[in-house]
């Protein structure tokens, strides 16, 4: 609980009343990542940018996630007249009341029938991202134009139903989509929307542009338009920032650009938090050689020491203890958060590990069996200077640990669209980003989510990772509605995790929102929609 005990929140000008904001120009945000596609619900659609970006700013949603402080709830969207009716027994049954003056960007309502068509996509289609919660789903009743009744199949219950029709998807358009290839349709960016922007274009490798949603029935978008300007280079993004090239930046934090936010820098406001909704960590292939010798898994844990890292990454933002739970910060309460805490150093448990289990080490110092030496590639993305020192850090103390360690770095896209997903890896380091307010790890961890032909390569266990103890309890957490029983499966599921050392957390990736004291509004991070869930209300100052 130490990061959790920092609770760092460093505010600086976080807001501005609505009468300094001007009406109208342009801005220009800086991107540290593009994403593979726009089909919010297929595999393609894993970058956080991406959902940050087009997503939040021009998908209708169910419920969207408030943040007071520290805390965060669930709020009905302008799309509902209100709090939907939730019915548990017999069955599960979710009455949604839909706003009459809800409207798709051409002026069609939005109805029940795109709530029918979003789940039906979702549970029958192939290639979709995480179908958990929709495929329990038996039937969507589209009668009622202004009134959807969502109906769970007898014996299923789904606990985050709050998260349905929102989250990283969003509500699709049945009169724009329907009998349509929806991939062709959405992939390449698409030009409805039901929020208060629309995407002008999608220029690949250069920019996203937004424009106001016109028959948004919401308060309308300050700005005529909003450029993300792809800066995959951290170092370039920070120069680009303070030279004026663009006026807002969310960068990973990198040990430099820390310094200098310490020091001070003119004209700038700044929000950093480390109770995020972020898990970077050491994920580990577990059915590829080395790694699927859990063996191997659990010298890794005693192979690092995770808190040299994090101290010397995130010392100047608090941060100095790695994280211990797939579960972030802001799910914490639901989390053993000490679960991973047995992960330190320790090379003489390293060495009495791998020889129980038939390893020796070579005349060049490096683990072998069989033949083979303990060597694997670690992958992460390009441009980011903070994550290659990673890489480079930990390259240095497998090596100490007797694993030889190469780094290979790769676009986002080319990362998260096609390598994870098809298990193209041995070690990574990125971060899970939750986007609902609620535990669920049964998409990233149980069997039936390891992306294959039998499930039509759906799902995000891209670490390969098959605990059949674990399944049960991880399959809870999705559909228990009491919350006792809830955070108790979730914690013994974590326990299971950790004792297989499917992969290995390292820290909670701490959030920086930087903006130009000439951008304007009341800005301010959002762990689980992200920076740009308001950005209809940021503007310049008059």
């Amino acid at each position: 609980m130490a990061v959790l005990g920092v609770a760092l929140v460093v505010l600086a000008g976080c807001t501005s009343k609505s009468s300094s904001v001007a009406s109208g120009g342009s801005l220009v945000i800086g991107a540290e990542q593009e994403p593979d596609c726009m089909d919010w619900i297929a595999s393609c659609s894993g970058s956080s940018w991406g959902f940050w970006m087009a997503n939040i700013t021009t998908m209708p949603r169910a419920f969207n996630i408030a943040r007071s402080g520290d805390t965060y709830s669930y709020k009905p969207s302008s799309v509902l007249t209100g709090e939907p009716k939730l019915v548990t027994s017999p069955t599960q049954t979710i009455t949604y009341s839909i706003n009459p003056k809800a409207v798709w960007s051409d002026g069609t309502p939005i109805t029940s029938a795109d709530f029918q068509y979003t789940w039906d996509q979702i549970k029958n289609g192939s290639d979709i991202y995480d179908q958990t919660g929709y495929k329990d789903i038996a039937s969507v009743d589209a009668s009622d134009p202004q009134t959807a009744v969502v109906t769970f199949e007898e014996g299923t219950q789904f606990a985050s139903w709050k998260g349905l029709f929102g989250g990283g998807y969003g509500i699709l358009p049945s009169h724009i989509l329907k009998d349509q290839d929806r991939a062709a349709v959405m992939a390449d960016g698409y030009t409805f929307s039901g929020g208060p922007w629309v995407i002008d274009s999608w220029e690949k490798g250069v920019s996203i542009v937004l424009k106001p949603n016109q028959n948004y029935w919401g308060d309308k978008p300050k700005l005529d338009q909003v450029t993300f300007k792809f800066v995959a280079d951290t170092t370039s993004e920070f120069q680009a920032f303070k030279a004026g090239e663009v006026s807002a930046i969310y960068p990973q934090p990198q040990v430099d650009a820390v310094q200098q936010i310490n020091a001070g820098l003119s004209g700038v406001n700044k929000e950093i938090t480390a109770n995020t909704a972020n898990v970077e960590a050491m994920w580990i292939n577990n059915a590829a050689a080395p790694f699927d010798d859990r063996a191997v898994r659990e010298a890794v844990c005693y192979a690092v020491d995770r808190n040299a890292v994090v101290k010397a990454l995130f010392g100047g933002l608090g941060v100095t203890e790695a994280w211990n739970s797939f579960d972030p910060p802001v799910l914490a309460p639901y989390s053993d958060t000490k679960a991973f805490a047995g992960c330190t150093k320790d090379l003489a448990k390293v060495s009495s590990v791998l020889t129980a289990a038939g390893w020796a080490k070579g005349a060049d110092g490096i683990w072998a069996k069989d033949g083979e030496r303990l060597s694997f590639t670690f992958r992460t993305t390009s441009g980011n200077a903070r994550r290659q020192l990673t890489a480079e850090t930990l390259q240095t103390q497998f090596a100490d640990a007797g694993m030889s360690m190469s780094i290979d770095t790769q676009k986002a896209g080319t990362l998260f669209g096609d390598l994870l997903p098809a298990g193209d890896f041995q070690m990574a380091l990125y971060a899970q980003v939750a986007t609902t307010f609620d535990p669920g790890n049964c998409v990233l961890f149980c069997s039936t989510n390891i992306p294959s032909e039998a499930n039509d390569n759906s799902g995000q266990n891209w670490t390969r990772t098959d605990i059949p103890a674990a399944d049960p309890l991880l399959s809870a957490v999705d559909t228990e509605l009491d919350e006792a029983a809830r955070t108790k499966a979730n914690k013994e599921s974590m326990a299971l995790l950790a004792a297989d050392f499917t992969s290995i957390p390292l820290d909670p990736l701490p959030n920086i929102l930087l903006w130009s004291d000439k951008v304007v509004g009341p800005i301010s991070d959002n762990g689980l929609e992200g920076p740009f869930w308001n950005l209809h209300q940021w503007g310049l100052k008059k």
